[in-house]
């Protein structure tokens, strides 16, 4: 697969990430590579990827926990001081890898420490290869509050290796493969219709494919609007209402957790809703939409108080213009509208659907 440019960087696939990875390394010459894990990246993933690296420099591995709930200023703060311990200057290296969690928190932690070192993303799950890792956003939640704190600031490269995805279970996998479904819904219906056909064969040359066409999408958009001022908005798409459902489970007694996939394919599947109502969106196109959530067989009720709480979530959402929340909503699969408003009753009826 060819390498895909960005403005600032490049994203390579397969081993000839690895033969790009050592290149950098080698003219770099860094005093030192810190490798930024989880335990499941450190079990599972570490032992594939440290073969492939090519260096006499000294290593050092920094685990955090894993989780959405430990993407804050309080891991960073214990990442920065364990750098700092290490000996961390403006010639060291980090590399992040791990999913989106890793690569957000990572490349924030690498942005910021020393006022900036060199870092470089290899992302180990479908989310953070077709969505975390693209784009040079890094950072971190409040609380419950998604990615309030952060930069956008590139990595020296992407690394994307479709074989870590043998290290994740189905739900995992589906998990990010709902970004790629979002790629589609605002770009390509051919795209769309693709992801449909494809099923759960995750592992297959068709799906590589897919990531690979999903990663040209994205990066596209990124391209054409890197601080996010207009297009690239559209990549928010279902995350209006996914990111306060997701957040509102991970604070909920009551609720289960969801991962951030499973939450944004409900935001998918109510801002179409919304979209139908607004903006255009025809029946057959919003069927189609709702028969692919359907299938996703996902269990959520929620209740008026829990609505009202997750309304109260939205307002600080990062699209918002002086206090009214903006949605992005699509005319036809494919084509998209940024910084649309709609009432309120009808964000409340959109749960309804569920």
């Amino acid at each position: 697969m060819d390498s895909i440019s960005n403005t600032n960087y490049h994203i390579h696939f397969q081993q000839e990430s690895y033969t790009q990875l050592n290149k950098f390394i080698a003219s770099k010459q860094p005093s030192c590579i810190f490798i930024l894990v989880d335990e499941n990246t450190m079990q599972h993933c570490y032992p594939v990827f440290m073969p492939q690296l090519e260096t006499d420099a000294r290593i050092e591995v920094i685990e955090i926990d894993a989780g959405e709930e430990f993407k804050n200023i309080e891991t960073c703060s214990g990442v920065w001081s364990v750098l700092v311990e290490l000996g961390c200057d403006r010639n060291s290296i980090m590399i992040n890898l791990g999913g989106g969690v890793i690569t957000d928190l990572g490349g924030f932690v690498a942005s910021t420490i020393k006022r900036g070192i060199s870092f470089i993303h290899i992302p180990t799950t479908v989310l953070g290869m077709v969505d975390a890792a693209i784009g040079g956003k890094n950072g971190v939640d409040i609380g419950h509050l998604k990615n309030q704190i952060g930069v956008i600031i590139p990595p020296e490269m992407t690394l994307i290796d479709s074989g870590y995805l043998r290290t994740l279970d189905k739900r995992q996998l589906l998990n990010g493969s709902i970004e790629m479904f979002k790629h589609g819904l605002i770009k390509s219906r051919d795209y769309w219709q693709e992801m449909n056909q494809i099923g759960d064969d995750y592992f297959s040359d068709e799906f590589e494919k897919l990531i690979y066409e999903s990663v040209v999408i994205k990066n596209n958009v990124v391209r054409s609007d890197p601080f996010e001022n207009g297009p690239r908005k559209a990549l928010n798409y279902g995350h209006t209402i996914g990111h306060a459902i997701e957040s509102f489970c991970l604070s909920s007694e009551s609720h289960e957790s969801l991962l951030h996939g499973e939450a944004i394919a409900a935001g998918l599947y109510l801002e179409s809703y919304l979209s139908h109502l607004h903006t255009g969106l025809s029946t057959a196109d919003f069927q189609e939409i709702e028969n692919w959530f359907k299938k996703l067989e996902m269990k959520l009720s929620f209740s008026e108080s829990d609505v009202k709480n997750m309304l109260e979530l939205m307002t600080h959402d990062k699209k918002n213009v002086n206090g009214e929340i903006r949605f992005v909503l699509l005319e036809s699969i494919g084509s998209f509208l940024t910084d649309q408003t709609v009432p309120e009753i009808d964000v409340i009826k959109s749960f309804s659907m569920l």
